[in-house]
Formats: structure tokens, sequence, C-alpha cells
């Protein structure tokens, strides 16, 4: 939890929403490091938002993105000949004898193909689409912090490394793209009162039993199945999601900004459709004291999360 979330990814909407400012050089620093080699993951809609730029800074963050598009084309059209004269191979093999290697040969080139087609077809589309601005564990996104008395826009990445901990963390923690609310005095603590952010989200998404979403037990030898819902707040609206962050730097490594959202228990109509934790969107008239911490009225920080945004969250099953 959450295993994925539909974002407000574009700075610009954060700057009018909230007064906020951007770190324009965080955000060209990550365009570069991308553009060198990093695995940096961005949404597309996070690129789209420097589609327009209106000054030197975003002018060059979007000559990033556009450098890193062009890698990235040249890079599917080299697989997109491979997988096509590895499809043409399998198929003429095909016409003179079946074989099971020749029918894998031709399945997996041709799903490669499609694939490919479509990572092409995002790179050159322009009309935005909602995945563009979904977001997965270990995808960046636009977190507002504050900074020096301003409310701040800064890309982090969506699993958080606490300050100190080795780069190997991530592997040994791969859940820390979420807080539980009962362990922020333990796990976070060096966190919790001290670095505090916030993610603006549409909806989010969760795997979950397909049994516990309908209510029911499994039939003797019925193997249970996976299903991914996607829970939106009615009525709809962007909610605030209350997360931590840190700032991880080490010799010789760029510095990585990261952040995890804080969960609590399910209200009853999510638990209901069979997922256990819940992200705590915070209400709008606590934004600068969730952003301005002072670890020590850590009562005042659990207030601010317990008096929360609480809509009925309608779910579906994800597209």
């Amino acid at each position: 939890m959450c295993y994925s979330a539909q974002i407000l990814a574009d700075y610009r909407k954060y700057v009018r929403m909230f007064g906020a400012h951007m770190s324009l050089r965080e955000f060209a620093q990550l365009y570069f490091e991308r553009a060198e080699g990093s695995k940096a993951k961005i949404p597309k809609g996070m690129d789209d938002a420097f589609l327009n730029p209106t000054s030197e800074e975003e002018r060059e963050i979007k000559a990033l993105i556009d450098e890193f598009n062009a890698q990235q084309t040249s890079k599917f059209e080299q697989d997109l000949f491979k997988q096509r004269k590895r499809l043409a191979d399998a198929e003429r093999t095909l016409q003179t004898k079946v074989t099971k290697a020749a029918t894998e040969s031709q399945r997996i080139a041709t799903d490669k193909i499609a694939w490919t087609l479509g990572k092409l077809e995002d790179i050159q589309r322009a009309e935005p689409q909602p995945r563009d601005s979904r977001i997965f564990p270990g995808h960046y996104a636009p977190v507002m912090v504050m900074e020096d008395g301003q409310r701040v826009i800064k890309p982090m990445r969506y699993q958080c490394r606490i300050a100190g901990r080795p780069a190997a963390f991530d592997d040994k923690y791969p859940g820390t793209y979420m807080a539980r609310i009962d362990n922020l005095e333990g796990f976070w603590k060096p966190l919790f009162g001290c670095s505090h952010g916030i993610l603006v989200a549409s909806a989010f998404y969760e795997n979950v039993s397909r049994a516990k979403m309908e209510g029911r037990e499994l039939a003797e030898n019925e193997k249970d199945e996976n299903v991914i819902l996607e829970f939106r707040p009615n009525p709809a609206h962007d909610m605030l999601v209350a997360c931590l962050w840190s700032r991880w730097s080490a010799p010789g490594e760029p510095d990585l900004l990261s952040f995890a959202a804080i969960t609590d228990e399910p209200p009853p109509e999510i638990a209901a459709a069979g997922h256990d934790r819940c992200i705590i969107p915070i209400k709008s008239e606590n934004i600068d004291a969730w952003l301005n911490p002072d670890a020590s009225d850590l009562a005042a920080l659990y207030a601010i999360l317990d008096d929360r945004d609480r809509p009925y969250y309608e779910h579906r099953l994800a597209a």
C-alpha cells in the first residue's frame, strides 16, 4: 500500500494550487542523470510538463528530455528490427515444419513487437493519457515540501531510502514506499517530525484477493486470484497524501530524494473490498503545519493525521 497511484504530475498545477515554487535545479539534475544513463523512472506526465518551456532553465530540461527520448527511440527501433527479423525467421520455419521452438519464438517476437510499438507511440504522442501520471514504487513524482519558509516542489523517488543507510537498503526493505502510522516512531523515527511532504493524488491502486473482494471463502481446491482495484474518493477530488521524505547522500554518488506515503488501517469500504491499508490524505488547512513539523510535539502531528480527509472510496477493477 499504495501499490500504485494516479498523481498530479504537472508541477505547474502545484504552483497554481498551492503557491509553491519549483526546485528547477533538482529537476534539471534528475533529467541530466537520466540522459546520462541512470535508471530513473519518470512518468510521461512529468516530462510533458516541460513541453512548452518558459525560462532558460526549463528549456535546458526540455533539451534533456528530448535527448533521452531520442536515445530511447533509437534503442526501440533497433529492438523492433531484431524482433521483426526473429518473427520472419520463425514464420519461415513454421511454413515447412511446426516446431515448439519456432512457435514460441513467433509468440515472443509478436508480443515484443507490439510492446515496442506501444513505447514508440508513447514517445511521439502529445495527447495525454491517464497512465502518463500513474506511478509505481521506484517511479519519480513531484512532492511538495517546505524550504526556507516556502512551499517547494521537488522530484522524488517513490521508495524511501533513509539518509545514512547503505544503497542496499532498497533491496533489503523493498516496501519502503509505505510508512505505517504505527511505526512512525520506530523504523521511520529519523524522518517523522523532521522531513514531511505531500503528494497530490486522485486515485490509488491495490492488489487484492478476488475471493476477499467478493466476500467469500475459497471453494475446495480453488486457487485464489489476484486482482488490481482502483480506489477513488467520492466526491472526486485531489487528495493531499501525507508523506515522509529523505535526502540520501554518499561519496561519489548523486543525491537521492525519495519518499514514502503514510498509511493506516482502512475505512470499512476498503476493508470490505479486500485490502488492509489506506493512505492518509490530510486537510488543506493543515498543509503548512504538516510541512513544518515540530519534533518536540509529535502529538500535534498525530492530530493532523487523525483529523484527515475522510472521503468514501469507491472501487472498481483497474483497466
